[in-house]
């Protein structure tokens, strides 16, 4: 009775919106119907599915996804619902124009106490425990005189990522205004002093200083970069613009030249690009028009300004008054005597260690091309193995004789390599002056080396075959050391004849009471 009561209080208590039943199961026509129409939905034959709200199902995406469990709601249609986010679990974030209110809010102050206000001071923001009012002998709720003010309470903000980050959140921009004022009125004195001056020279009769005065009003003019026109677009002569850093249109950008990801690295902070865009093109440095910032820093006269200014500062720091920028010309005197004097100096340390220890001859070698047949020239070969350009290396010869056939082989010493052995390919001999026997030597030697296996196999099987015997000795000399009453029984595990191998270790550690030496084998 128990158990009927609660089954029957089951579904009462879950029918409130959803009910609990399993969803039919469908007929095979059915099915095979269903499986139809979602092939056609994915070849785009047929529209997909539409969701409760409107939207497109793909149909690509699997049912586990789109299908509503049946215990929660059996009736529901396929929905993406569920995947999306749930606007009652997204936070809400203030925009980002909320800000913290700067300043005291000025309002009047209060002159009555008010209901719900603090008893010590009658400010409405806080209440007496949290008053940081000195206390008062009789509080502000009884005499209703001297009411402090109400406390400005800054508003709890909460943003976003990006608002977080916003450098310019709260920013007020008419506080800028303030500084385009300021910079107004010092341009409207500038021009009124100007003016006033204009008039003086004008009066007293002095027209050079007028012009000069106008080349000077133009010069300041050049400053205000928002008073002008764009460069290229004034043609009033009187004004002079310059305008600096300005890159011509028909240049090509750095991170333009090689777009291959992997060439050089372009720093788009600093716009520098040091290392050489076409350094893997195959084209010259100097036939290109630009070879990276580095190019610079090692063309021209950049290393002999380098090294004349680690010259000035190494004979600054060894007592010498030279300076690159004060004294160029004494500088370049003394670095020329000095490399002169190091010349000099090489050559005689050269000539006293070749007059003590000798070793001329070795100066005079040829050069190394001659010797290793290696050079350094560039060689650019094609896909296919072509020379494009440059010279093909020459195959360096050994100074061992090559493809020398000897005593009627057909092949080389070395073309055949057996189990650790070189020998001759044309008939598998391995011994280096020997006559060629052609196929009738590969016969013998392959019927040599089945020979060779055989015996080896043969002594494998008589060590196999020693080793179980003796086991097979010391088994029985152990059992004769214990007592008959302890002995094990014998039975008889396998029924086999003995092979040649078996019956030949038997003779060979079978013992002869007849022979004289039996009694010293033990020993």
């Amino acid at each position: 009775m128990a158990s009927g009561a609660v089954s029957n209080a089951l579904p009462a208590a879950g029918t409130n919106d959803v009910s609990l039943e399993e969803p039919k199961k469908m007929t095979r026509e059915d099915w095979r119907k269903k499986k139809e129409l979602e092939e056609q939905r994915k070849l785009g034959n047929a529209p997909a599915e539409v969701d409760e709200e409107g939207k497109d199902i793909n149909p690509h995406i699997p049912q586990y996804i789109s299908s509503v469990p049946w215990y929660i709601d059996p009736s529901k249609r396929p929905t993406l619902k569920h995947q999306r986010p749930q606007p009652e679990k997204q936070k809400q974030y203030n925009s980002s124009g909320d800000w913290y209110k700067r300043g005291v809010q000025e309002h009047a102050v209060a002159t009555r106490y008010r209901k719900g206000a603090c008893e010590n001071c009658g400010a409405l923001t806080h209440k007496k425990k949290d008053c940081m009012e000195r206390p008062r002998k009789v509080g502000a709720k009884y005499t209703g005189m001297n009411i402090a003010p109400d406390e400005h309470v800054q508003p709890q903000l909460m943003f976003d990522y990006d608002g977080k980050r916003d450098r310019w959140n709260g920013y007020n921009p008419e506080e800028h205004m303030k500084i385009v004022e300021e910079y107004s009125k010092v341009d409207l004195a500038k021009r009124t002093l100007k003016a006033q001056k204009l008039q003086e020279e004008l009066a007293s009769g002095k027209l050079e200083q007028v012009e000069r005065d106008h080349n000077s009003e133009d010069e300041d003019e050049d400053k205000y970069a928002d008073d002008i026109d764009m460069p290229g677009q004034n043609f009033d002569s009187k004004r002079r613009i310059t305008v600096r850093n300005l890159r011509i249109r028909e240049d090509i950008a750095k991170y333009l030249r090689n777009l291959d990801p992997n060439s050089a690295y372009y720093d788009p902070k600093t716009r520098a690009m040091r290392e050489n865009p076409y350094a893997n093109t195959g084209k010259n440095p100097d036939e290109v028009g630009y070879a990276g910032d580095n190019f610079v820093r090692y063309t021209g006269d950049t290393i002999s300004m380098a090294q004349t200014q680690l010259f000035a500062w190494e004979a600054y720091d060894k007592g010498s008054e030279v300076h690159l920028q004060a004294d160029p010309t004494k500088l370049e005197l003394l670095y020329k005597s000095f490399k002169v004097k190091k010349e000099d100096f090489k050559a005689q340390q050269k000539e006293s260690i070749l007059e003590k220890y000798g070793g001329q001859e070795h100066l005079d070698a040829p050069p190394a091309e001659l010797l290793l047949a290696q050079t350094e020239d560039y060689v650019e070969y094609s896909r296919h193995g072509t020379v494009i350009k440059g010279q093909e290396k020459a195959i360096a010869c050994s100074k061992y004789e090559e493809d020398v056939k000897i005593n009627n082989h057909t092949c080389i010493w070395g073309s055949y390599w057996k189990e650790g052995k070189w020998g001759y390919k044309c008939c598998h001999s391995f011994v280096k002056y020997s006559y060629c026997t052609g196929e009738a030597g590969k016969e013998i030697a392959v019927s040599i080396l089945l020979s060779i296996h055989v015996e080896r196999a043969k002594k494998h099987l008589y060590s196999l075959a020693l080793n179980a015997e003796e086991a097979r000795l010391l088994h029985i000399k152990e059992i004769m050391q214990l007592d008959e009453r302890k002995r094990p029984y014998n039975s008889q595990y396998e029924a086999r004849e003995p092979t040649e191998e078996e019956m030949e270790a038997y003779r060979m550690k079978r013992q002869r009471p007849d022979d004289p030496m039996a009694s010293f084998l033990g020993q």
